[in-house]
């Protein structure tokens, strides 16, 4: 979907919404705050960039909106040992956590 030196973007395989991206840096990054503490200024600015590029080209930065969604660890559900964010939209989510 998108490419740069730095970051990919791709159609999620397993789509859990009519929309289901991943973005995922190319650096070796596990978690979102392994990511935060040892990515480079540049990676993060174009990570973020991607993303918000990826939501434009699927037509998710209107008013309907879409969801972006890490896991990290065991208590997050973290199954793949690499950061990436989800980025799913296209129709209404519902709740992302059940009240405690």
């Amino acid at each position: 979907l998108y490419q740069d030196e730095l970051v990919t973007a791709f159609r999620d395989i397993h789509p859990q919404a009519p929309v289901h991206v991943m973005a995922i840096p190319k650096g070796a990054y596990v978690s979102l705050d392994h990511f935060g503490a040892e990515a480079t200024a540049e990676e993060i600015l174009d990570f973020h960039r991607t993303v918000a590029k990826t939501c434009a080209i699927l037509g998710l930065s209107g008013e309907d909106g879409f969801r972006a969604i890490t896991n990290t660890g065991v208590h997050g559900m973290q199954e793949v040992p690499h950061y990436h964010l989800h980025i799913l939209g296209g129709r209404v989510l519902g709740r992302m956590v059940e009240r405690a």
